[in-house]
């Protein structure tokens, strides 16, 4: 496959897009959501491919989970484009306006980033979240998705591809890099002349590759070992009932809950009923020796060690430690937290708001689950990824953090002295 080729394309098409009516953007969008709830015989046939050769492979029940398309899944991949369609284009946006003693006009307003390159594991509804995104907010998108769901993603994309030639729209607004070796991912990565910017999506290990290895610009979105810190004030009751959504709602996603911080107040009190729930769910709980004691029969418990507080597990498993007060909770988060999403259970508002204020992590919840981490539940649309660096973004990124900022000024023939 062609790499420079199809960067070169991707380039060309950027100003095109970047130019595009919110009109012309939104009866795309519309067109290409109804395209897909239409052909979705199309997309299933090619999901059952790539389940069928997951499942050969031994590939974990959660990743599994991750890649499979449904009927309703391939409805809510349409519905999520009509939604992003629905959506205030940003590049409307005037952000600032002022006029400088010497009659100077200046307004700062926002910009596409330009040519994205977004590479992602699994979840082949990424591919229509990102185009849906990219597009509204008049960018061009090149996907590198893994070899999981190189089918699936390879009919997704040919179907949008349709729907922009049917919208009289340049359709290298989207392409899919369909060779799945490493070596064109490396060199995808180097393609700094074409692309503005890499957003990496899926394992710390891939994210860690990108980082490491993109001579793009990237904007790193994160692993969640995604804690809940069970407060000495915690409700029992909604301690058990957020813990259980915030773990088991869905396994093999980023914004699950990972990691349980416990005040050793709250480990006879409020544990044993979480513990219960945890095991009816079959998740085995590895705890440090303090929080053994909360254990009832029925409850697999094991050891923990230093590597399960900081893993993401995206499994049935969790980790549980003891602390003594919020400020050590604080420090033990802060430690091994990957900074996505972060929850205190607590009726005291005073460490609520310590908790708020000390925890560095791009969203940080007071009794409520850390699954809600989300671009759609965030009133976004959809997103491109959780961002879990300091530097452009933070957080689930939807159209507006897809967009820079420029200055245009207008003057009457003022020149500098």
């Amino acid at each position: 496959m062609d790499i420079e080729r199809l960067c070169q394309a991707a380039k060309a098409a950027k100003y095109r897009i970047a130019a595009l009516s919110t009109e012309a953007k939104n009866a795309a969008l519309i067109k290409i959501a109804e395209l897909l709830d239409k052909e979705r015989e199309q997309i299933l046939i090619a999901n059952a491919q790539d389940i069928a050769a997951a499942t050969a492979k031994g590939v974990s029940i959660p990743m599994i989970d991750r890649l499979r398309l449904t009927d309703a899944r391939i409805h809510a991949m349409s519905e999520g484009l009509k939604q992003v369609a629905d959506l205030p284009d940003p590049l409307s946006d005037v952000l600032e306006s002022w006029e400088r003693p010497n009659g100077l006009k200046l307004e700062k307003v926002r910009v596409p980033l330009g040519v994205i390159g977004i590479i992602y594991e699994s979840r082949p509804n990424v591919t229509a979240d990102a185009f849906a995104l990219t597009f509204k907010s008049g960018n061009v998108v090149i996907l590198k998705g893994g070899s999981d769901a190189i089918k699936s993603n390879t009919a997704i994309c040919a179907l949008i591809r349709r729907g922009l030639r049917e919208a009289g729209i340049p359709e290298d607004a989207i392409s899919l890099i369909e060779s799945t070796d490493r070596e064109t991912t490396k060199q995808f990565m180097q393609m700094r002349e074409y692309v503005d910017v890499l957003i990496p999506r899926g394992s710390a290990g891939l994210i860690r590759s990108v980082v490491e290895n993109s001579k793009i610009p990237v904007i790193e979105t994160g692993a969640g070992n995604c804690h809940i810190y069970i407060d000495e004030s915690a409700d029992a009751a909604m301690a058990r009932d957020i813990v259980i959504n915030a773990k088991t709602q869905r396994l093999g996603v980023c914004n699950a809950c990972e990691s349980l911080v416990v005040h050793k107040n709250a480990v006879d009190r409020v544990l044993p009923g979480i513990y219960a729930a945890l095991a009816e769910k079959s998740v085995v709980i590895r705890s440090d020796e303090a929080s053994f004691s909360a254990a009832t029969d029925g409850v697999r418990i094991e050891n923990a060690t230093e590597e399960d507080f900081a893993k993401e597990y995206l499994d049935l498993l969790i980790s549980v430690k003891t602390v003594s007060d919020i400020d050590e909770a604080i420090a033990h988060i802060n430690r091994y937290s990957t900074h996505h999403s972060e929850a205190i259970i607590t009726e005291n508002e005073e460490n609520a708001e310590r908790f708020l204020a000390g925890v560095d992590s791009a969203c940080v919840y007071v009794n409520a689950s850390t699954r809600f981490t989300d671009g759609f539940e965030f009133g976004f649309g959809a997103e491109i990824g959780i961002s879990t660096q300091m530097l452009h973004a933070r957080g689930p990124m939807g159209l507006k953090e897809l967009t820079s900022y420029k200055y245009r000024i207008r003057g009457n023939g003022q020149i500098r002295s």
